[in-house]
């Protein structure tokens, strides 16, 4: 890599600020700065999105297709989108299939994969009272040979985010996991506040996909909702989309989350995204897509049917959040929240990785490591 200049922007958003007539100077796929400029040739530019739930995407679903060739071609269709750091996420399967998808992200990160930060184990460790679309007969409690598996991984697959429910685990398990580096973020699960609370404590610092399958918040029983929206060190995902939560309880979240943890957007995406397909599967069953939905035959989410960019626009439209903190929830702030160093801003020191988008934030051009991605190619 070399060093080099974007195009010109009307303006550059950083991740905290705002540059006006300026471009993104960088060197070895770092940023060397944000630049003064003139005569600009694109609208905006903003740091590469950041998607800590990813499923799949351009009709490969990672459960389906658990290799490295499969995880390049989810990357190269978000990628595309404007996601240019994921996590890579496995929905509840087997034992056999989640050491599957620990060796093929070690692969592909080893070889080097562009864009893949990690993986996101979400279960199979969860309440089946709150299993929504994962299957229930591969929902277990964590024994001692799960916990060991992922441990072993080690740093080989980057970052390592674990989906499970105090149901399913005990709060010393959470605690090795932590001590290990593995981040545990609490999700599909029906456990009270007072619970929550203990998890937290132990090193939890992440709620899944908020009001999603959890206990709601109640006056005198806050449930999990309340208990991560009060918590100050736990960082919240959150699909926007129209369909997994109403616009009011996302406005009433991000008024009310306390700090330093922030609500940050996760696409959620299947396979569907970035695709022509009308149905996929997942472990056997059939998931229906249709006005902007993904569901199961009785009707049950599975998934969302969107891209970053996609949650960010709604963001931006339908619940008026600014464009520079829609942006935040984006890419600063889950990288901020699984600790991705370099992604999601444009400061020195940061990856070079941006997107050109115009004024409906449509994406016009992205940026891997300074260089121009061609069709998702890194």
């Amino acid at each position: 890599m070399t060093a080099g200049i974007s195009p010109v922007a009307r303006r550059v958003f950083d991740g905290w600020d705002w540059h006006e007539n300026a471009a993104v100077a960088h060197d070895g796929g770092r940023v060397t700065g944000v630049i003064p400029g003139t005569a600009p040739e694109v609208d905006l530019l903003v740091p590469g999105l950041v998607d800590l739930q990813v499923n799949g995407g351009g009709g490969v679903q990672f459960n389906d297709t658990t290799t490295a060739a499969g995880l390049a071609s989810i990357c190269a269709a978000h990628r595309a989108l404007g996601t240019t750091t994921i996590l890579a996420t496995l929905i509840t399967d087997t034992a056999a299939k989640t050491s599957e998808a620990l060796a093929a992200c070690a692969e592909a990160r080893a070889a080097g994969q562009a864009g893949l930060a990690g993986l996101h184990l979400e279960g199979p460790h969860l309440d089946p009272r709150r299993k929504g679309t994962h299957a229930e007969a591969l929902v277990r409690p964590m024994g001692e040979p799960d916990l060991r598996r992922i441990l072993a991984a080690g740093d080989s697959c980057g970052h390592l985010l674990v989906t499970l429910a105090p149901e399913a685990a005990t709060p010393e398990q959470v605690a090795r996991l932590v001590a290990e580096g593995v981040q545990v973020s609490l999700g599909h699960s029906d456990c009270s506040a007072e619970t929550a609370a203990t998890y937290f404590a132990a090193g939890a610092s992440m709620a899944t996909h908020l009001f999603n399958a959890m206990s709601q918040m109640g006056h005198r029983a806050p449930g999990l909702v309340g208990a991560a929206l009060d918590a100050g060190a736990v960082s919240c995902g959150l699909i926007a989309d129209g369909h997994h939560v109403s616009d009011v309880a996302m406005r009433v979240a991000l008024r009310g989350k306390r700090g330093p943890g922030r609500v940050f957007l996760v696409s959620d995406a299947m396979a569907a995204t970035g695709s022509d397909l009308s149905e996929i599967t997942l472990n056997g069953r059939t998931i229906y897509r249709s006005d902007g939905r993904l569901t199961l035959a009785d009707g049950t989410l599975a998934g969302a049917d969107i891209s970053m960019l996609d949650a960010l626009r709604y963001c931006t439209a339908a619940l008026a959040v600014p464009l520079d903190e829609a942006l935040r929830m984006a890419t600063l702030y889950p990288a901020e929240a699984a600790g991705l160093a370099g992604a999601g801003r444009l400061t020195k020191g940061a990856r070079a990785d941006f997107l050109a988008l115009d004024r409906d934030l449509g994406v016009q051009g992205v940026w891997v490591g300074g260089l121009r991605s061609r069709n998702g190619a890194a």
